[in-house]
């Protein structure tokens, strides 16, 4: 808990609340179903909640937006952001029934009302008007954008136009090649100069 204040420190009590009751319901949680790799799980918050949050740093998300996180697993980046946005609608959807179990029970223990958790392949989610898709290490990125376009509205939302924005890491130049798509990349060491960010990346594809 203590990496996410050194970067952030304007939360309500509520949100405090929040963040400090993950460590416990993940431990508890991937007991039981592993959705955390079990060399990561006493690393939540620097490897998963922090790295969740280095979103906020490059495109904040306003009031109303609507926000869909495919593939989330365990609720990664989807549970941290909603915890930062709470007035922000957030569609978690994954493909593995049991993770999406976790997701539920663990938004449902904190309190979380902006998150509706889906188990559900994203070409089969009806809605097509959302602000932004967000991702984290779940497919190349050209599979990835095809998934996206189709259902982020056309909009700008923010001062970052709408559209996809992935959390990836290590060598990524073949893979945007391969996207057709012309993306903007961070290097999350500059973000967070924290320890195992190292060729990690925020990488966004605006919707033209």
């Amino acid at each position: 808990m203590e990496v996410v204040l050194k970067y952030f420190d304007d939360f309500s009590e509520t949100q405090l609340g929040q963040f400090a009751a993950l460590g416990d319901l993940y431990k508890e949680w991937n007991e039981k179903i592993n959705v955390i790799s079990r060399k990561d799980i006493d690393q939540l918050y620097t490897k998963h909640v922090l790295h969740s949050l280095a979103i906020t740093t490059i495109c904040p998300f306003n009031p109303g937006m609507r926000v869909v996180d495919i593939g989330t697993g365990g609720g990664f980046p989807g549970i941290p952001l909603a915890i930062f946005y709470p007035e922000v609608e957030f569609l978690l959807v994954d493909s593995i029934g049991k993770k999406i179990k976790v997701v539920q029970e663990v938004a449902a223990a904190i309190g979380l009302k902006n998150v509706t958790a889906v188990h559900s392949r994203i070409e089969n989610i009806p809605e097509k008007d959302f602000d932004f898709v967000v991702s984290r290490a779940v497919a190349p990125l050209k599979t990835l954008w095809e998934w996206a376009k189709p259902i982020i509205k056309k909009d700008k939302s923010t001062e970052l136009a709408n559209g996809l924005i992935c959390l990836k890491g290590g060598d990524l130049n073949q893979e945007i090649v391969d996207s057709d798509v012309r993306p903007s990349l961070w290097e999350m060491e500059n973000i967070f100069p924290n320890e195992g960010f190292e060729e990690k990346f925020v990488v966004w594809v605006g919707k033209k």
